[in-house]
């Protein structure tokens, strides 16, 4: 586990940015924190790092939004679901399994249906209002790499 303290929204954008390089088709992010912890926000800069040049807005009522980047971006957001099988409705595996990164907000929320590696970002704001810690897991060996790469300055 890594933990990143960000003081800025300038900071979590370089963070974003740095970490959306570092991901590739395939991937699964799963950002999980309280309503206002940045995970939209956070979101925004990975596509960045992933070459989206669209406006990434949250899927809060849509459920998915899908970007075009050097490899394709599914943004999920599972706040509102009612139940899991809306997701399976959505065809989330086709998704999940693809050549895609997959970013879902509150993915604890879909927790049984997540693929064992992934890598989950848990964002807590501090006291400051830019200020978040981002503790950092990562489940299979890619995803530990990746950990090692965000720890170094």
């Amino acid at each position: 586990m890594l933990e990143i303290r960000l003081n800025s929204l300038e900071e979590t954008e370089k963070f974003g940015i740095k970490f959306g390089k570092l991901l590739q088709g395939g991937d699964m992010v799963c950002l999980n924190g309280e309503l206002g912890a940045g995970k939209t926000t956070l979101t925004k800069s990975i596509g960045l790092g992933l070459g989206v040049n669209d406006y990434i807005t949250s899927p809060t009522f849509a459920l998915i939004n899908e970007y075009k980047g050097r490899v394709p971006v599914y943004h999920f957001d599972v706040y509102r679901l009612e139940n899991v099988e809306e997701l399976y409705d959505l065809g989330f595996d086709e998704y999940f399994y693809s050549n895609g990164v997959s970013i879902i907000e509150w993915a604890e929320k879909i927790e049984r249906l997540l693929p064992k590696e992934r890598i989950e970002l848990d964002i807590k704001k501090g006291i400051d209002i830019n200020e978040r810690w981002i503790n950092i897991t990562g489940y299979g060996d890619r995803y530990i790499q990746i950990l090692k790469e965000l720890g170094k300055n």
